[in-house]
């Protein structure tokens, strides 16, 4: 896993490459509509060039072990 990725021009979070999974942690400014239009966006760029995204809300995203458990999950681990 990296973290502060670039794909094509964006920076995001953290990215798994091998798997072209994007992982954004979410603070209270992304519930701003100006922020979740432009991460709608940006998102679907991205997911353009066959990158998968999961978002998880900062709060949430203090749990290490829920973080890990949700990315299992996507990638079916």
């Amino acid at each position: 896993m990296r973290r502060q990725h670039p794909i094509a021009g964006f920076v995001v979070d953290f990215a798994i490459e091998r798997a072209r999974l994007v992982i954004e942690i979410d603070g209270g400014i992304h519930s701003l509509e100006a922020v979740r239009l432009a991460d709608q966006s940006r998102q679907k760029e991205i997911e353009k060039m066959g990158w998968r995204f999961l978002r998880i809300d900062a709060e949430t995203a203090m749990s290490k072990d829920h973080v890990m458990a949700t990315v299992c999950e996507v990638l079916e681990i």
